[in-house]
């Protein structure tokens, strides 16, 4: 099997499961005050303690939480309720993950303004229309690092530049597709999403890495976990888990954006070569994830072709797999109706290789040729 999925999710590494499986069987609650609990709560307290030093933040920044979803729902919409006094007017663009675009519609809903600024042909949003779209009463900026459809990577540097010369503005970034695989300014941030699944973590186990002096409104009510933001019994062994996770991924941080780098260069070389082919990742995208289209087989006849033979690729998020029509992304980028019906996603890791470049080429070809097309 060749899996180019991997934005959806990766493979757990053993190490990662190794940590899991030893600290599930040590069931104590960490709330609770006898010594299982007791113990449990020391581990996982060392887990932020680790996370925290190598990401050069303090360990009461960091909340533990289960998936990308709900720490940019924690974020944005527990930012806005807290914080609802300074202003009522958030930025973001139009082509956040799925769990962005509902929190934004849910604070519509609430009275809030939300502007949602374009993203124009090289993926990303323009700084100018960001600085234009800034007003006295803007309390939160949202925007996602990497894109999760094409790769497109934007400027986080400059745009806290320009949030930060607003003081009561914060910047929030969804960095659920770079972290350990980009470079992040963490110290430029006042809120970070990051997933671990996508760093062949554990499903379930995230992260909210939130500033000292930013207020969040609980979404999960409940009891004093998280610094009272988020109630209900830690993930205990997730959360001891998501250390090894982050560390295994930022020490090979490197090696493995070089791997992506060597497969993503070859199969848009290959690619290119193949008749009625387009390659909709904009130049300068991060090399984990390859947006492409083939004239006459669209995204779903592609996807299943491919599925019968051995390969993992998918169409678009995968919070949004069940939607049909246009890859509304590729749309937003300018791309015509019929490639955005065509459009395939890639995805690697730090675990694929060069040979299943060559591997799914060759498939590739077959099942082009298959279905008639000229190659």
């Amino acid at each position: 099997m060749i899996y180019f999925d991997n934005a959806a999710t990766t493979r757990v590494r053993p190490e990662v499961m190794a940590v899991f499986t030893k600290t599930a069987q040590d069931y104590g609650n960490p709330d609770s005050l006898h010594q299982l609990g007791r113990q449990a709560k020391v581990n996982m307290e060392e887990s932020r303690r680790r996370i925290a030093k190598l990401l050069g933040i303090l360990p009461e920044e960091i909340i533990f939480t289960s998936c990308g979803s709900e720490t940019n729902t924690l974020a944005v919409v527990g930012y806005a309720l807290a914080n609802s006094h300074r202003g009522k007017h958030l930025i973001t663009t139009n082509v956040e993950h799925s769990s962005m675009e509902h929190a934004m519609d849910f604070l519509e809903s609430l009275g809030y303004e939300i502007t949602r600024l374009p993203i124009h042909e090289n993926g990303t949003i323009s700084l100018e229309e960001l600085k234009n779209a800034m007003r006295k009463d803007t309390i939160l900026v949202s925007i996602l690092h990497v894109n999760n459809e094409m790769g497109a990577i934007n400027p986080l540097k400059d745009i806290a530049r320009i949030v930060h010369t607003h003081p009561t503005c914060k910047f929030h970034a969804d960095c659920t597709q770079s972290f350990g695989k980009e470079a992040i300014p963490i110290d430029q941030l006042d809120l970070m999403t990051m997933s671990a699944h996508k760093i062949h973590g554990l499903k379930g186990s995230a992260m909210l890495i939130k500033k000292k002096n930013i207020q969040l409104c609980p979404i999960i009510q409940g009891g004093q976990q998280e610094q009272g933001l988020r109630g209900g019994t830690e993930n205990t062994p997730a959360n001891i888990a998501l250390a090894k996770t982050i560390r295994l991924a930022l020490d090979e941080q490197k090696a493995s954006h070089d791997n992506a780098e060597k497969i993503c260069d070859y199969l848009v070389k290959e690619i290119k070569q193949i008749p009625g082919s387009h390659i909709h990742s904009p130049q300068g995208h991060s090399p984990f994830i390859l947006a492409v289209s083939f004239d006459g087989m669209t995204s779903e006849v592609l996807c299943n072709a491919l599925d019968a033979k051995g390969v993992c690729v998918s169409a678009r998020s995968t919070c949004d797999s069940k939607a049909t029509g246009a890859n509304p992304v590729l749309r937003a980028m300018g791309v015509s109706e019929h490639d955005a019906t065509h459009s395939i996603r890639l995805s690697f890791s730090s675990e694929s290789t060069l040979e299943e470049a060559k591997a799914f080429i060759k498939i590739l070809k077959e099942v082009l040729s298959d279905y008639g097309l000229p190659l």
